[in-house]
């Protein structure tokens, strides 16, 4: 078969549709025209005074008739350039279009163009080959190699067209380097929808579905042509092939970009900047990639970064996040992740969002059989340190840190906020649950109003809870304070001599009256957690009594500000109308759709609306998201009263116990805010931090003061605000 084939003059720019794929009574220009947004009875042929001024400027057609113009063309404007097929062009002024102090006149010089249409007011010098593209008004085209689209460009989406078979496909191998768990990409998809999709597997009647919804989504003719939006600046690049550009799209210097749609806008621009090679993705509105970075086969998440040659591949990188320098193979990353460094590794992992990897951080691909990678999940918060190595298959519950450590067995940690430290010289691992809250708060009160005060979309599709404390962490924390009861059950029992296994109600009594009661009695006990680590070497729970008094803690301060938030919305509503409207049974099961938390009732039913075709497209599913997520305060609320209701043990709240927790509330605010304090404080009163300094003046004069911080002013401020709000709230009864 040859590889270079011949064609007979004047092929070129004919035939874009195969014939056998044309309807009837239709051109191959059908659904070019369709596309392009000029009326077709505003373009006119050329004039021969025209066509003679463009033959002198070094011009060439293969068909003058097949030039058409608009009444404000300026054929002075056109050099040195090569025409084929149908080519329409806009108006043609003698001005100059300026980007960034670049600036280039208007006109089409030494360029191949082939069957395109030209906006108004264009600039396209040195383009070699552009082919069947509809460029918009005012852009700029300069020295790029190569640009054009086939008969069959997906532009990203994972979907065949007529004529093709299904095994053309793009699948995106996410969470699972199997490709078991395999999606469809497509324009418009978010986290949440390849969540659904990759997780249950087993729903089979899902699983056909979504393929099915996914294919009708998109037109399956052939004959799209690519689009460039109005104000887009491409220069200095070599291979665009099958690539949908937004408008206000910046790319300088990319090496090859194919197959792909590319979104952006004037308020949120795209930019794409040297040696980036994408292959097989899309990218989403204002995102940023640049100095050599690689994607294939991959989903790039609204205002997302990938920097200074980063790798993403077969991956979903959600809204929020920048991935820089690293190496990201086979992961579904939930929005608001950051990984910076260059020998960070993610591999074969679902995270769940707010995250962040550490320098030399090497989660997945430690192989510890001669099978596949398996999976790593984390949850939201999820931060292993320095140099820290974990295996497939782990799980972690929501906020866990890792100390910097090789951590040699699968991990199954279910204590949230928790630290993990791998004791090599006491052969065992450490658990601290509650260290965030202990000794961190600076990092955790600021996480939520970091992450809400990074979110800079516009065009939010994706529904993210941001909130540290929120229903998938308060379950986990329900979770942990049981495990933490039987655990310290058990050490008393092991320490007295008597057996373990007794019955697990009796072990949780005796759990809870001793981390209820004086923390030494629980201090001098040896509590090993249980199924966490896949070892013979043990688990060793650190400061279960402090972890369990923070754990209530972190209930109270939940369930009080969901509640006062209940009533603040609520004005005219007391303590007895806000439980009465409250009132029901704690839902314990929320998943984490993408970023977006909904009970897991809620998805099975979501589940089972697109099985049935209830919900046929996933503009209906998005709609059911936004439907869910505008129930969502009222959820969570029910939850916090559920939440404080079970605090207290209790099916009902009382008036009394309601305003014991308000007074509480305001304790636990005002130790928020000592703690963000004493925790920032050590920054500056350590002292080597110190020694890099001259003096005291010099080092006030690099970094301020703590009391100069803003995070610690603003707690301050909430503190006190928070104070006022509760002593409103007792008189309002």
């Amino acid at each position: 078969m040859d590889t270079v084939s011949i064609q007979p003059p004047g092929s070129i720019g004919r035939n874009f549709i195969p014939s056998e794929y044309l309807p009837p009574d239709n051109d191959e220009y059908y659904i070019r025209n369709t596309q392009t947004t000029r009326p077709l009875q505003q373009w006119r042929s050329l004039r021969d005074d025209e066509i003679e001024r463009l033959v002198k400027n070094s011009n060439t057609s293969d068909d003058w008739n097949q030039i058409l113009v608009t009444d404000e063309f300026n054929p002075g404007r056109i050099k040195n350039t090569e025409f084929f097929g149908l080519v329409r062009i806009g108006r043609l002024r003698r001005v100059v279009l300026e980007h960034h102090d670049l600036q280039i006149p208007s006109g089409i010089t030494n360029s191949f163009i082939v069957s395109c249409d030209i906006g108004d007011d264009v600039a396209i010098h040195d383009v070699r080959y552009l082919a069947h593209y509809i460029i918009g008004n005012r852009c700029i085209l300069a020295n790029v190699d190569e640009m054009h689209t086939t008969n069959h460009a997906k532009f990203g989406n994972g979907i065949f067209k007529d004529g093709e078979s299904k095994d053309i496909r793009v699948w995106i191998d996410i969470m699972n380097e199997t490709g078991c768990r395999k999606v469809l990409p497509f324009d418009g998809m978010i986290p949440a929808d390849a969540y659904l999709w990759a997780k249950y597997r087993d729903d089979k009647l899902l699983q056909d579905k979504l393929e099915k919804i996914t294919q009708e989504k998109f037109d399956a003719r052939r004959g799209y042509y690519g689009t460039v939006g109005e104000q887009c600046v491409i220069k200095n690049s070599r291979i665009l092939k099958d690539v949908k550009v937004g408008p206000h799209c910046y790319i300088k210097g990319a090496n090859k970009l194919k197959n792909l749609t590319i979104h952006s806008s004037e308020e949120e621009p795209g930019q794409i900047g040297e040696g980036v090679e994408l292959v097989n993705g899309i990218v989403d509105f204002g995102c940023h990639i640049f100095y050599g970075c690689k994607a294939v086969r991959f989903i790039l998440g609204n205002n997302s970064n990938l920097k200074y040659g980063a790798r993403l591949i077969n991956s979903f990188l959600g809204d929020n996040s920048t991935i820089s320098c690293c190496e990201v193979l086979h992961n579904l990353i939930f929005p608001a992740h950051e990984q910076h460094h260059n020998n960070s590794f993610l591999i074969a992992s679902v995270v769940m969002g707010q995250s962040n990897m550490a320098a030399g951080a090497t989660v997945g691909s430690n192989h510890n059989s001669r099978a596949n990678d398996n999976e790593v999940q984390a949850g939201r918060g999820f931060w292993p340190g320095l140099s820290t190595t974990v295996k497939h298959s782990c799980r972690f519950a929501s906020f866990i840190l890792l100390a910097k450590g090789d951590y040699p067995a699968e991990l199954n940690i279910p204590l949230p906020f928790s630290l993990l430290n791998n004791n090599v010289t006491e052969g065992q691992l450490e658990v601290m649950p509650g260290f965030w809250w202990n000794y961190n708060m600076y990092a955790l009160a600021r996480n939520s109003w970091k992450f809400q005060n990074r979110d800079k979309r516009i065009n939010k599709i994706q529904n993210i809870e941001f909130d540290s404390f929120a229903p998938d962490t308060i379950e986990e924390i329900f979770s942990a304070m049981h495990l933490l009861e039987i655990w310290t059950g058990k050490a008393s029992l092991r320490r007295e001599g008597k057996p373990e296994n007794i019955d697990e109600g009796k072990l949780s009594q005796i759990g809870r009256e001793l981390l209820l009661g004086p923390e030494g009695k629980v201090n001098d006990l040896e509590v090993l957690g249980e199924n966490m680590e896949k070892s013979q070497r043990k688990v060793v729970i650190i400061k279960a009594h402090k972890a369990y008094q923070a754990y209530k803690q972190m209930l109270c301060h939940y369930a009080v500000k969901n509640l006062i938030d209940y009533m603040q919305a609520n004005s005219q509503v007391n303590f007895a109308s806000m439980c009465n409207s409250l009132k029901g049974v704690r839902q314990k099961e929320w998943v984490n759709m993408g970023g977006q938390l909904m009970p897991t009732k809620d998805l099975d039913q979501l589940r089972s609306d697109i099985g049935s075709g209830k919900l046929g497209s996933w503009e209906d599913i998005h709609q059911r998201y936004d439907q869910l997520w505008e129930a969502y305060p009222t959820e969570k609320q029910k939850h916090a009263l559920g939440t404080l209701c079970d605090l207290y043990g209790t099916k009902e709240l009382t008036k009394d116990q309601w305003v014991d927790a308000l007074n509480k509330a305001v304790e636990i605010q005002e130790y928020i805010r000592d703690q963000v304090y004493i925790s920032r404080k050590k920054d500056f009163d350590n002292p080597f931090r110190q020694a890099t300094y001259r003096n005291l003046d010099e080092m006030t004069a690099a970094i301020g003061t703590i009391d100069d911080n803003s995070f610690v002013k603003q707690m301050r401020q909430e503190a006190e605000q928070f104070r006022q709000t509760v002593a409103e709230l007792i008189k309002r009864g």
